[in-house]
């Protein structure tokens, strides 16, 4: 499997505004545009809280490490676990400063609750790989936390879930090397959207801009 170069390094979180409208991402990722809304805030301040405490932290038999930073160079992606705990257990990997063997778990934060969609889950499942790269482990169980009903989900990663994650950052790079920025498809999501300022999208469906101007050259 080929690699990428660090200089073509996409962000891990990247795949959510992705996932969540392409449109969005390219805006965000290639154009470097971006507004707050209460939604993002309150995410922020969730996420914050998450990664106070970055110093690691033993809890019986499990270690648990905050915002730590992952790669991979397989996906072409750099970003931030919130949480990654390390479970003692004979069946897994040696860790460079702890006694014994432990499996690895990552733990990603969200502020809301589980949505319709799979973008957290692919999330989680892009920083499984991450890991899996960086330590030579395989990693088969990870876990969402929802602030808002604060409760744990736990996921499943499975191969068709590592295709679908490396299929869609392939796609990613595709549009973030042509610097391309894909046309509005509009849908209920906008509404919720931070950038529905910035993006336009009743505007943008109507008409394209050279639409707009044959119109406006045949009038003249």
């Amino acid at each position: 499997m080929s690699e990428y170069n660090e200089e073509d390094f996409l962000l891990l979180s990247g795949i959510q505004h992705f996932i969540f409208c392409r449109r969005q991402w390219a805006l965000i990722h290639i154009e470097q545009q971006w507004s707050e809304n209460y939604r993002t805030v309150d995410g922020h301040i969730f996420h914050e809280k998450a990664h106070s405490n970055i110093m690691p932290e033993k809890r019986g038999d499990i270690v648990i490490s905050r915002s730590m930073p992952v790669i991979s160079r397989q996906l072409g992606v750099t970003g931030v676990c919130d949480i990654v705990e390390f479970h003692c257990d004979k069946n897994g990997i040696a860790v460079n400063g702890l006694n014994g063997k432990y499996k690895v778990i990552p733990v990603e934060y969200k502020r809301g609750k589980p949505k319709d969609n799979d973008s957290d889950i692919l999330q989680l499942v892009a920083q499984a790989i991450c890991l899996e790269e960086m330590v030579c482990c395989n990693i088969e169980t990870g876990y969402l936390y929802y602030g808002e009903i604060r409760h744990r989900e736990q996921v499943d990663i499975n191969q068709d879930m590592r295709k679908k994650v490396y299929d869609i950052f392939k796609e990613m790079h595709d549009l973030y090397t042509r610097k391309y920025t894909p046309k509005v498809k509009t849908n209920n999501s906008c509404k919720s959207c931070s950038l529905i300022d910035i993006c336009l999208p009743k505007l943008c469906k109507k008409q394209s801009v050279k639409d707009y101007m044959n119109k406006y050259l045949k009038e003249e």
